[in-house]
């Protein structure tokens, strides 16, 4: 009996030993170590991606996380018959090209990828296949919640989890980082905000049957992005399936002559440097012949206009005239400081550079002062008129959140003078009540801005058919926050727009209905009815006599 009991206790004690040895393991496993096989050729299979940080909007709304998914491979040592489980698996994955799979199958390895990121029910259809030698690794997978909504600020990753376009891209290491994946990145962008953008965008895409278009708004005091959108877009889920016009990106890397737009730049230059007064006068009598060049107006009045007219009612002639007062180097100079002829510093690897004029002579000095012969991207235009109404600061625009209080001194330039963008306020502000964008005209908010319609370039001169047509503002005038830009790329005249197709038809509607829709999401509150009989009388001089001798 005695004998009997020993062996008992120790085969029991081996068994114990035996137990706690496969728990310790079970745990190391799971709770440990990465799985990892090696294959017999000594490679190492490291399956599980690293950990990616979520992208996160201003308010901690999701846009960028990872999900876990499993992944299927075969051992080809293990897989039976190729022939016949490359047939189940087509059936059961339909996206799987059959004879490229058999060959896999075929193989002498014992590891080969199947298909990645399989859905539930892909797994769950596989896994009724009852194949050997099949087996399911759990990966982390790059998804999008939102889906296109903000496709061009995200990017997209690989299918190992590396940026390849937009912040994604711009912040892979920060992303990737092991010390920071529980940290999401916070950007300036405001869902909501987003969200209308995108929308409104798209109806006056579809509405003016045009090629695609580009929005952005800015917060003028931070330099802040709470939206950017470029149509077309692409769903960064399914990236793979983007060709290349959806994943260019119209707000930073297309290059556009803006037209008009660039005019406020001119006008504040002329204030600022003193070479123009409200109460200076142009000569718009007749169209302005400089060589084989003949520049006019599109709807000439044909008289002397003040500067307030110039800008008001969008003299080509005027503003060339003032661009000639300006002179090539102080007009460069202006423009240089704006930023208008350097790549956008922003936190997209697309950012496009400007096309600039080569030589700048006399010529061209002219006809950047209304608008052509310089190429800038949307953004640069949002940017600029940033700076013109907040007090004449440029502050470069940024998609980080919260970057207000980080910024370094010489990221902010002063352009204009504090006198100057005052004045640069009430003239917007005129655009809209009186000149050529009165339909982003929202009552209770001040909008100002310009109106902008150029036609794009084409083989041998321009396409008088195919317009950007573009208006940028600001709001509310009497204190700035937020900067609204929104091109439409060869939109189509309509009924109700009379066959017109300019910036004050399509662009403008669309910013005052995107300003009506997010100036409650952002704490704008409508304002009491302002004097605006009192405003035109200050600004708009009387017109001179173009027959006296002393304009």
């Amino acid at each position: 009996m005695e004998v009997a009991r020993n062996r008992t206790l120790v085969a029991v004690a081996i068994f114990g030993i035996g137990l706690a040895v496969l728990g310790l393991r079970l745990f190391d496993l799971g709770f440990i170590e990465r799985v990892v096989e090696t294959s017999p050729a000594g490679q190492r299979r490291g399956v599980t991606l690293a950990a990616r940080a979520d992208i996160v909007d201003r308010n901690g709304i999701v846009l960028a996380t990872n999900l876990s998914t499993a992944s299927l491979y075969a051992d080809q040592k293990r897989v039976i018959d190729p022939e016949e489980a490359a047939d189940k698996l087509v059936m059961a994955l339909p996206g799987l090209n059959r004879s490229e799979l058999a060959t896999k199958l075929r193989g002498e390895g014992r590891f080969v990828w199947i298909k990645r990121n399989l859905t539930p029910e892909e797994q769950w259809r596989v896994n009724n296949l009852g194949i050997p030698g099949l087996a399911f690794e759990m990966e982390d997978r790059r998804v999008y919640p939102h889906g296109r909504l903000a496709s061009h600020i995200l990017g997209f990753v690989d299918i190992d989890g590396n940026g390849l376009a937009g912040t994604e891209r711009y912040f892979n290491k920060r992303l990737g980082d092991p010390a920071h994946v529980q940290e999401p990145l916070k950007l300036a962008v405001d869902f909501r905000v987003q969200h209308v953008l995108h929308e409104e965008l798209e109806n006056v895409v579809r509405t003016f049957s045009a090629v695609g278009g580009a929005g952005v708004v800015l917060d003028a005091r931070s330099g802040e992005v709470l939206a950017m959108v470029s149509l077309p877009d692409y769903d960064p889920n399914v990236a793979g399936s983007a060709n290349q016009i959806t994943l260019f990106n119209r707000a930073v890397q297309g290059v556009y002559e803006l037209g008009s737009g660039l005019k406020t730049f001119t006008v504040a230059m002329a204030l600022d440097s003193g070479v123009a007064k409200l109460n200076s006068s142009y000569d718009a009598t007749r169209p302005l012949q400089i060589s084989r060049f003949r520049i006019h107006d599109d709807h000439p009045k044909a008289r002397w206009l003040s500067l307030p007219e110039v800008f008001m009612y969008s003299s080509n002639i005027g503003s060339a005239r003032m661009g000639l007062d300006l002179g090539t180097a102080r007009q460069r100079q202006y423009l240089g400081q704006l930023g208008l002829l350097n790549k956008p510093k922003i936190e997209l690897f697309e950012a496009a550079s400007p096309l600039v004029p080569n030589p700048w002579g006399e010529i061209s000095t002219m006809t950047v002062a209304f608008g052509h012969g310089l190429a800038i991207t949307p953004l640069h235009l949002a940017s600029g008129m940033g700076a013109v109404v907040n007090g004449g600061r440029l502050i470069p625009a940024t998609l980080l959140a919260d970057s207000a209080g980080n910024r370094k001194p010489d990221e902010i330039r002063r352009i204009v003078s504090p006198e100057t963008s005052e004045t640069m306020r009430r003239l917007l502000r005129l655009v809209v009540l009186s000149g050529t964008g009165s339909k982003a005209n929202v009552p209770g908010f001040e909008v100002g801005g310009k109106t902008g319609t150029a036609e794009k370039p084409g083989a041998g001169g321009y396409k008088r058919n195919a317009l950007i047509s573009s208006f940028v503002g600001a709001f509310p005038m009497d204190n700035p926050r937020y900067v609204v830009m929104a091109i439409v790329d060869e939109p189509k005249g309509t009924k109700e727009t009379y066959g017109f197709a300019s910036g004050g038809w399509t662009a403008a509607p669309a910013v005052a209905r995107i300003i009506t829709r997010i100036a409650p999401m952002l704490g704008v509150a409508p304002r009491e009815h302002e004097d605006q009989q009192q405003l035109r009388q200050a600004l708009l001089m009387p017109v001179i006599d173009s027959k006296a001798g002393d304009h």
